[in-house]
């Protein structure tokens, strides 16, 4: 049996951890600007500034003209505030909608004239001079299944010849009992594995994974030009981590490149439904999202390559005060630490690769709604940093927009809510809120028009068509999913009302490990969970049901609060996931091989020396 406790000194052959090379990561002012700021970033090729102006200005113009759409039928038996309350709410929630529409429209044209090409060059791979450390922090996971993601990583490195230019580190938040099983598991996986490896655990978990990754930055960062950082469910293949290397080094004014990664290893109908619609929908959304953020990318916390004296200098997250709403730890850390780092004068770009980035999807709604609403909490506290003194304002536009994602939960209750009202306090018969026909035209195409966007860019992309198991199953796919959509939309807006409620309460989210497979859930276990839900729907079948007036609007969404349960334990069935893809229903590229296996690789050359592989203009 292997001891539990370093045997060697640190940094001897076959300790635990390697030599410190302490770098200093100070705690950022967020009251006042950075002194020394980098010189302006690269500049991004392309009209930045009128992409985000169209994107800005076609959103207030569409929620706009639907909202005073809306607001014709409030005329008729004259104004009052709680009108122009319903205006701002329609006008609001429906400005939201068509920014995603327009983003889709742009991301569309972007692949039709580019067609599927990726941001980093898929050609021969070459050596990066530098050192990466690739961080996994975990917190009390399975570690049979970080071991097999490890492993799969470390003989993939190896395999493209970059072994010695890439360290992976294990940091560890696990509670003690967990421990042993860690250690043990990482001895094995040094053994038989060419990369170097190594394992630290926190014995205090301060700051979540922030802190995690901070401590690991001032103990050891000195001796890394980069981090490569992941999640406990990420996986990449050594090409990968060689490109992404390559690129960032190629550019010295790169402070973070993220990648989009591809869902793996989905097994319930929850997860290969979002797999599925992850690899339809997904190229379109990310080329809109590149084709106007430009320097001002984000950061997803995984998948990304960081510049290691960057983020130090950068990124030392302070604690928010407590004496008001969204104190303590900043939870949802990564696009506060991208922001940051453009304050500093660092470029942070989003890039696609051809292959090799990859991470997994909550198995269940209930296992979802967990992790959901830490991000809540997290997204929210982004509120209190829109002030921060320095932020480009493409930053405080993204901080905004994060928060504004589960704002919109309770908005669009209260919006169904604020119809049944208006329909109820109108002064005559024959009273009817959407005034005609255009309007609920305009608002499916503002729903749908992503979808069919994404599909039309699918058409130009053969391989990727053939991965999904051809057009006809593409049609089912997608029909099933529009209709999977429908029916949990009202379950997570009442979930993540509830969230913002409990997080208003002063409740904090806690951290609890995350589930990664199931085979299904308990219907009993799902009843209790959506008690509320249901509580809802049957209030909301109740009003229908007597003819009280404007209700029948949320026919819709009592149907879907209803069927809950029912819904939440049909997608949780591993069996069902397998069902559907075996009849060509949710078939994604994952289903075509096990990655745990080992990612492939792109056939490549040997390594040659640095040459600049990230593209202008993407």
């Amino acid at each position: 049996m292997y001891r539990i406790d370093n045997e060697l000194e640190m940094g001897a052959p076959g300790a635990d951890l390697p030599p410190e090379a302490p770098l200093a990561m100070p705690v950022q002012d967020l009251s006042r600007l950075p002194a020394n700021v980098q010189a302006e970033p690269v500049g991004y090729v392309g009209p930045l500034f009128q992409r985000r102006l169209f994107l800005i200005v076609g959103s207030f113009l569409f929620g706009l003209l639907a909202a005073q759409e809306m607001f014709t039928p409030l005329q008729s038996d004259g104004i009052d505030w709680i009108d122009a309350g319903f205006f701002l709410l329609f006008f609001g929630l429906f400005a939201w909608i068509a920014f995603g529409f327009l983003n889709a429209v742009a991301g569309l044209f972007v692949l039709l004239g580019r067609g599927p090409a990726p941001a980093v060059a898929p050609g021969r791979l070459t050596r990066p001079r530098g050192r990466t450390a690739v961080l996994m922090p975990i917190y009390n996971e399975d570690i049979a299944a970080v071991s097999r993601r490890l492993a799969a990583m470390t003989d993939s490195v190896d395999r493209v010849g970059a072994a010695d230019r890439f360290d992976f580190f294990i940091l560890s938040d696990s509670h003690e009992r967990n421990h042993a099983a860690e250690y043990l598991a990482f001895r094995r996986l040094r053994e038989a594995s060419r990369a170097r490896l190594f394992y630290r655990r926190r014995p205090r978990n301060i700051a979540r994974k922030p802190g995690n990754i901070a401590e690991w930055v001032q103990r050891f960062g000195g001796a890394y030009d980069y981090m490569l950082v992941l999640d406990a469910d990420s996986l990449m293949s050594g090409a990968a981590m060689v490109r992404l290397a390559t690129a960032i080094e190629a550019r010295p004014n790169i402070g973070l490149l993220q990648t989009v990664p591809q869902l793996i290893n989905g097994q319930t109908m929850f997860a290969r439904w979002h797999q599925f619609a992850s690899a339809v929908y997904g190229p379109v959304a990310s080329a809109g999202l590149r084709w106007w953020s430009g320097t001002e990318a984000t950061f997803w916390g995984h998948n990304a390559i960081v510049r290691v004296r960057a983020f130090a200098e950068s990124c030392g997250l302070p604690e928010l005060s407590e004496d008001g709403l969204l104190g303590g730890h900043i939870m949802s850390h990564d696009m506060v630490e991208a922001a940051l780092l453009r304050r500093r004068g660092w470029a942070v770009h989003m890039v696609a690769l051809p292959d090799g980035s990859y991470e997994e999807f909550p198995p269940t709604m209930i296992d979802h709604s967990v992790r959901d609403r830490r991000w809540c909490q997290g997204n929210l506290q982004h509120l209190r940093l829109l002030g921060t003194a320095g932020l480009h304002w493409v930053s405080r536009l993204q901080l905004f927009m994060g928060a504004s994602a589960y704002l919109t939960s309770p908005l669009w209750l209260l919006l169904l809510g604020a119809a049944i009202f208006e329909q109820l306090r109108a002064n005559f018969d024959g009273y009817v809120l959407i005034s005609s026909g255009w309007l609920l035209g305009l608002t499916v195409l503002m729903l749908i028009g992503p979808k069919a966007a994404a599909l039309i860019a699918l058409s130009q992309d053969r391989p990727l068509v053939r991965q999904l198991g051809g057009w006809p199953s593409i049609a089912r796919g997608t029909l099933l999913e529009i209709l999977t959509s429908i029916v949990t939309a009202p379950v997570i807006m009442l979930t993540q009302t509830m969230a913002i409620v409990d997080i208003l309460r002063g409740r904090q989210s806690g951290w609890l490990p995350q589930r990664r497979e199931v085979e299904g859930l308990d219907l009993a276990e799902v009843t209790r969970f959506y008690r509320w839900h249901i509580a809802l729907g049957v209030a909301m079948m109740a009003a229908i049901g007597l003819g009280i007036d404007g209700t029948i609007w949320s026919l819709p969404v009592a149907l879907g609060l209803l069927l809950t349960p029912l819904t939440v334990w049909l997608t949780a069935r591993a069996d069902v996931g397998e069902w559907l893809v075996r009849r060509g229903w949710f078939v994604s590229p994952a289903d075509q091989r096990r990655f745990e296996e080992g990612p492939e690789d792109a056939a490549v050359e040997p390594l040659l020396e640095p040459s600049f592989v990230i593209a202008r203009g993407r």
